[in-house]
């Protein structure tokens, strides 16, 4: 059973990590509390996916400490590979940002623990009720994705580069 103080000590480090993303950086306290409030801390070992390519993605991620490669695997007829789009660590944001838009989504790549890292899970769907429930804050939380996929596409594309 998870005690009043041990729930508040849970809180109170997915708030601190919340505000020491790049993406929640700047909310208000009041906001940050509600999107700490949907969150899990999540523990990985290096080695370990946070989610796999191909996947059912429900999902997004900040991490917390540790470092996180960026990885899609591509099938060229006779061979196949993989690139690395990019590595990831303490502040960045990652995973299936898409179930915000109230969509099913197949994952895209693979993001794999190359330290023992640990992040900070938020459901998209939990997101999207708060995003609508206060349309400011769903607004900012948009602009600040459209940044992102602006980033990921720019890193995919010099991936494909060295390919």
């Amino acid at each position: 059973m998870v005690t009043g103080k041990e729930k508040m000590m849970k809180t109170t480090a997915i708030e601190k990590a919340l505000k020491e993303s790049r993406f929640f950086k700047d909310f208000e306290e009041t906001t940050i509390a509600k999107i700490a409030d949907i969150g899990q801390l999540v523990k990985l070992e290096a080695g370990e996916n946070v989610f796999q390519q191909g996947d059912f993605g429900q999902h997004i991620h900040i991490i917390v400490n540790g470092h996180v490669s960026l990885e899609r695997k591509t099938d060229l007829g006779k061979r196949t590979g993989s690139v690395v789009i990019d590595m990831l660590g303490k502040g960045r944001f990652l995973g299936c940002w898409s179930t915000l838009l109230g969509e099913a989504h197949i994952l895209m790549s693979s993001a794999t623990c190359q330290t023992d890292t640990q992040t900070v899970a938020l459901k998209g769907e939990d997101i999207r009720r708060i995003m609508s429930e206060d349309t400011a804050i769903g607004y900012v939380i948009l602009e600040r994705l459209c940044h992102l996929l602006r980033e990921r596409i720019q890193a995919a594309y010099g991936a494909l580069e060295r390919i």
